[in-house]
């Protein structure tokens, strides 16, 4: 294995793997704000909202995110009128993918909490929205941590899926690096080993939430 390839490239790699991490954080964090959103929609009691949140996410849960990311960067401008810009059609299939996911995470995390407490801020003259923003949602964030640590490690991992329409993250970087140099075993190793990276420490940060938020229960 040519090892100066890799040192010699490892720059162009690090600033594909800042992107990558770049439309993970915004993603992921759009997708927590749309996936709350919608899970507290499916279970406000109103049938229409909870059928429109419900096609939402088995469509996108029953899609790949790939065909999603077409749909925005290739069929969405016929529709517009005009192209959009790469990076705001990565963020945007992302976005919507991921928050799909995290709302089935939220709204698992909201039913595991007592339905004493939403009984107790409703006795204590809170509306069902006060109640669910003061009282529920800060107790089901406890138990989401895990699985929402596993969802940002996932997109991390799929935001690879952005290469195809040029968008220049960590896989598509390697691709432009192979197609000059064709060393594509010492490249992708190279990929492979900053996705490992980026994937442990997103899982060390998750593991000291856990803990952090332990810590302060047992408090």
């Amino acid at each position: 294995m040519n090892f100066n390839l890799i040192w010699d490239n490892l720059p162009l790699l690090l600033l594909g793997a800042g992107v990558t991490i770049k439309i993970t954080a915004i993603s992921v964090g759009l997708g927590f704000l749309l996936g709350l959103v919608v899970s507290v929609c499916r279970m406000s009691g109103i049938k229409l909202l909870n059928a429109v949140c419900v096609c939402y996410v088995n469509i996108i849960r029953g899609t790949p995110i790939l065909v999603q990311i077409f749909l925005i960067y290739f069929a969405l401008p016929r529709v517009i009128g005009h192209q959009i810009d790469p990076f705001l059609a990565a963020v945007a299939a992302c976005s919507i993918n991921s928050g799909a996911y995290v709302s089935e995470i939220f709204r698992a995390g909201i039913q595991s909490v007592d339905k004493g407490q939403m009984e107790a801020g409703r006795s204590l003259g809170l509306s069902w929205m006060q109640t669910m923003i003061y009282i529920i949602i800060p107790q089901a964030f406890k138990h989401v941590i895990p699985p929402l640590g596993n969802e940002f490690i996932s997109m991390t991992k799929e935001t690879s899926q952005v290469s195809v329409i040029g968008f220049e993250e960590l896989t598509r970087r390697g691709q432009l690096i192979i197609s000059k140099t064709y060393g594509s075993l010492e490249i992708w190793v190279a990929v492979a080993v900053i996705y490992l990276i980026m994937t442990l420490g997103i899982a060390r940060l998750v593991n000291y939430l856990e803990r952090r938020f332990a810590t302060d229960d047992r408090d």
